[in-house]
């Protein structure tokens, strides 16, 4: 009923799942979230690249046009400046300097001596007036006249220039510092349109990237598609399902294999649950059939005594000590429970240092009377050193041995224990040569209740409580139980403990 309603429960979240995402869209989904924000991170990169390659390119720009312009002052001679300098120059080709430069250049000549600056062109727009640098640009341009210099300047009435300078020095120890000044506004044009053409071909490659990254970005989802579909048919009653491990993605395989570990536990918890609903099923049950059998042959017994055979003797001791008899398998039934519960709920065990043999000795007289009539051999290796707790491994010993004398022939039985070294630890056996167990019944001899005899005629007594009670006591040893056995052949149960380290 609890896995009923926890698969019930897994579907209606799964429906209301489902329905969410129908009301929130597609952009919730996990590939709109990676086309878009994949589209917004190379949308900023070509942005930022594109900011800088403005900034560069129009550094180079404005450099080259300054390289450009000071080589056409170089190629000039130096007389040639001197005499347009003294003003010795015809007008006609003073008037056509600029257009030697470029249409709208302004030429001037600084006197380093005197200090005045001197307006050498005259375009047809008029008279330019030539921007005034810091006194330090011309005294650096004197120092170093192999060096180019150059500066862009805004004048408070007019729009950006470039300017150069250059020193031209003559034979004549004439000195003087060109000036040519020119509007960076077609530069300014130039460089505004390379940023549109780039700004236009990486929207069409953002757009041609993207339209191209869509099939790419749904196959490469494919595992984990693969895995949300698997998922969906997996419940609390479906963990049998597994995700696929090798679908060439490490981290969706690494994925896959951590979701197969915890569906392996949860399916093991269900069946371990599943299990132990079922053994506490039978638990109950056999517990009320044993303790109901003696409490109804109590019950008839009284009913025979209060009709009357109370006032028989033979009766009435016959029926006294049935109750007895009965009285007592229930009281040890009893017994068996609360040890068991206690072994179950808090389990206390001393164990101590000693030797395995010496307590079989020990109990050897014991062991005997035990076995009336049926032969006893002891197979005991001297200094069987373990961790044990000797009341404990006395009632294992008991609980094995009492079940060989059960099992075997009151006058033709034969019972060997034997105590030896094994491997990594110290094994006791008890081999009878009894009818033997056959193989169906061996994977269960250890579980509560369980009894050869299902008829319940209880041929060789007890409830079936034995062997888990040894079971229980061998493990709290860190140990182990197991059996060997044929139908006819007898059987043999060995227990083996840990040595001491």
């Amino acid at each position: 009923m609890k896995v009923k309603n926890k698969r019930a429960e897994y579907k209606t979240k799964r429906t209301e799942l489902k329905s969410k995402l129908k009301r929130i869209g597609v952009p919730h989904s996990l590939r709109f979230q990676l086309l878009s924000r994949s589209f917004i991170l190379i949308a900023v990169l070509l942005i930022v690249v594109g900011f800088f390659q403005y900034i560069f390119m129009q550094k180079f720009i404005y450099e080259n046009q300054a390289k450009s312009i000071q080589s056409q002052i170089m190629a000039l001679p130096p007389d040639v400046w001197e005499q347009i300098a003294a003003g010795n120059l015809l007008s006609d080709k003073l008037n056509h300097m600029d257009f030697y430069f470029l249409p709208d250049s302004t030429i001037s000549v600084l006197d380093p001596q005197q200090g005045n600056m001197t307006v050498l062109t005259n375009s047809s727009s008029g008279l330019k007036v030539a921007p005034q640098l810091d006194v330090q640009d011309y005294v650096s341009a004197i120092k170093d006249p192999r060096t180019l210099h150059y500066k862009v300047v805004t004048p408070s009435k007019g729009d950006e220039q470039l300017v150069v300078l250059q020193t031209v020095e003559s034979r004549g120890h004439w000195k003087s510092v060109i000036q040519v000044s020119v509007g960076t506004k077609p530069l300014k044009e130039m460089l505004m349109k390379q940023l549109m053409i780039f700004l236009v071909l990486s929207l069409l490659a953002l757009i041609g990237g993207l339209v191209a990254f869509i099939p790419v970005l749904r196959k490469t989802l494919v595992p984990l598609s693969n895995m949300v579909n698997k998922m969906e048919n997996i419940d609390a009653g479906n963990l049998a399902e597994r995700l696929p491990i090798e679908q060439g993605q490490i981290e969706i395989d690494r994925l896959a294999v951590s979701f197969n570990g915890m569906l392996q536990r949860l399916e093991t918890s269900f069946e371990a649950e599943k299990e132990a609903k079922e053994q506490m099923r039978r638990f109950v049950a056999d517990a009320s059939h044993e303790l109901r059998t003696p409490l109804t042959s109590i019950h008839g017994f009284l009913e025979v005594l209060l009709r009357g055979a109370m006032n028989q003797p033979d009766k009435l001791e016959r029926s006294l000590k049935s109750m007895y008899e009965e009285s007592e398998r229930m009281k040890k039934l009893v017994q068996d429970l609360l040890l068991l519960a206690k072994l179950d709920r808090s389990p206390n065990i001393e164990p101590v240092e000693n030797d395995l043999d010496d307590l079989v000795v020990k109990m050897e007289n014991q062991l005997r009377l035990l076995a009336g009539n049926r032969s006893v051999g002891l197979n005991l290796t001297p200094n069987s050193h373990c961790l044990y707790d000797e009341d404990k491994m006395k009632q294992v010993i008991l609980n094995l041995f009492h079940n060989a004398v059960q099992h075997t022939d009151p006058e033709k039985g034969e019972i060997v224990l034997t105590v030896g070294p094994a491997e990594g630890g110290i094994e006791l056996s008890v081999k009878d040569n009894g009818q033997g167990i056959s193989e169906e019944h061996l994977s269960h001899l250890f579980e509560r209740f369980y009894r050869i005899d299902t008829s319940r005629t209880r041929k060789y007594g007890g409830a079936g409580l034995g062997l888990a009670i040894t079971q229980s006591i061998v493990e709290l040893h860190k140990g182990r139980i197991w059996v060997k056995s044929k139908a006819g052949e007898g059987s043999t149960f060995s227990v083996w403990l840990p040595t001491v380290a």
